[in-house]
């Protein structure tokens, strides 16, 4: 048993345990330091239809030949054992992994609560990114190649889990975390290790445009509880379709996340603000768009009038930030600056000279950065494209003599 950090991902046929099963699983070990190491995953049979097959992109002839989840967990708590699970949102990930570990007559010893989630860690490192895996992985340049591939989100998360102990290694959070989890009793295994069956090879679905939008949805302003939920919503809207089954586990979840149906219907208007503003960024909604948000409309219970008015005009006044910062180019002593790309000087060396001229090199791209310094200034990175989404100015590395030039006028 090993200490450290195991980061899960699920791929399902639906949206709740009971009903719906796992139908691909990942873990991915980061070690205290944040080194990301072994990765490790498999398809799953289901035992029933694949559901939304359109958006995890899993095929019924790749599950025909693997195994089932009761055949492979005891290894999956090999992989899990004395090491804290994280996942993003891992509300979603820790429900299901329980519930099959259950059926398969073994039990996680901890709560969801004692897990933890990069999700909800980026509000504390992340300040102002969205809640998707994707916009984690924009602010600090990471590519997530494969979403909704079990492996790659895993793997993503691993390495947004990594960026933050890197940037705050002394947090005595995370030491407190390791203890708990390798001091927990964890049930006695004997691990199969059978084959891992893996897709085959072919496209991955592309994204679809309610996809792209959830993808840009905001920060939440308010308790995790609320982000969650959003969390969940973001999923169920994908297909364009709430079974009763669904709606009825959407109602379970409010509840057990003390969220009133008041409070739901607040969230659900909020969200649909958020969607109406992200389909709005790029200056115009097809009628193919607007009839898929009328469909998210309807799925929340808001109103179509309300939905006619957001596709009417775009949404005003939802970023004051962005436009503040894009106004202002002056930086100051303690300022954050970003660097992308590979540089003509060593990365270290331009760090060093930046800490001498009073700014503070930052690992990601967040709404408190001043200034992001690219090797190509036209860069389509995602630091570059979350940088000019937030109206944070983007610069060619031929800026930095003129940046670190006045340091006297800055000290």
């Amino acid at each position: 048993m090993n200490a450290g950090f195991a980061v899960i991902d699920v791929e399902t046929t639906g949206l709740f345990p009971g009903s719906h099963r796992i139908a691909e699983v990942a873990v991915v070990h980061v070690e205290p330091d944040g080194t990301v190491s072994n990765r490790w995953e498999t398809l799953v049979n289901p035992q029933r239809d694949l559901g939304a097959q359109h958006i995890h992109g899993i095929r019924a002839a790749d599950i025909l030949n693997a195994p089932v989840f009761g055949d492979i967990a005891q290894d999956v708590m090999e992989l899990m054992a004395g090491r804290v699970l994280v996942a993003h949102n891992v509300h979603f990930d820790y429900r299901f992994v329980s519930h099959e570990m259950g059926r398969a007559g073994l039990k996680l010893p901890f709560e969801v609560h004692e897990c933890m989630c990069t999700m909800k860690l980026a509000r504390q490192y992340l300040p102002g990114a969205g809640r998707s895996l994707k916009d984690c992985c924009d602010s600090f340049g990471l590519d997530l190649k494969n979403a909704h591939s079990a492996g790659d989100d895993a793997e993503a998360a691993a390495h947004v889990l990594s960026n933050y102990i890197r940037m705050d290694g002394e947090n005595p959070h995370w030491i407190s975390a390791l203890d708990r989890a390798y001091l927990a009793s964890w049930p006695a295994v004997n691990p199969r290790r059978l084959p891992q069956a893996f897709r085959s090879s072919g496209s991955e679905p592309q994204a679809h445009f309610l996809e792209r939008l959830v993808h840009r949805l905001p920060e939440v302003v308010g308790p995790d509880e609320h982000s969650a939920y959003l969390a969940m919503l973001d999923r169920a809207v994908l297909d364009r379709h709430i079974s009763a089954s669904e709606a009825d586990g959407l109602v379970n979840l409010a509840d057990s996340l003390g969220i009133s149906r008041g409070m739901a219907e607040q969230l659900h208007v909020k969200y649909m603000i958020a969607m109406l503003a992200a389909a709005w960024d790029d200056g115009v909604i097809t009628d193919e768009e607007a009839a898929d948000l009328r469909i998210v409309g309807d799925l929340l219970d808001i109103s179509q009038e309300s939905v006619t008015q957001g596709l009417a005009a775009p949404v005003v006044g939802q970023d004051e930030q962005t436009g503040a910062a894009a106004q202002s180019f002056a930086l100051a002593a303690g300022d954050k600056v970003v660097l992308t790309g590979e540089m003509s000087r060593d990365r270290d060396d331009i760090e060093a000279d930046l800490r001498a001229a009073g700014f503070v090199p930052h690992p990601a791209i967040t709404k408190t950065v001043k200034l992001l310094v690219a090797a190509d200034p036209d860069s389509l990175s995602g630091k570059a494209k979350k940088a000019r989404s937030y109206g944070i100015p983007v610069v060619g590395e031929g800026y930095l003599p003129q940046l670190l030039g006045n340091r006297e006028a800055r000290s």
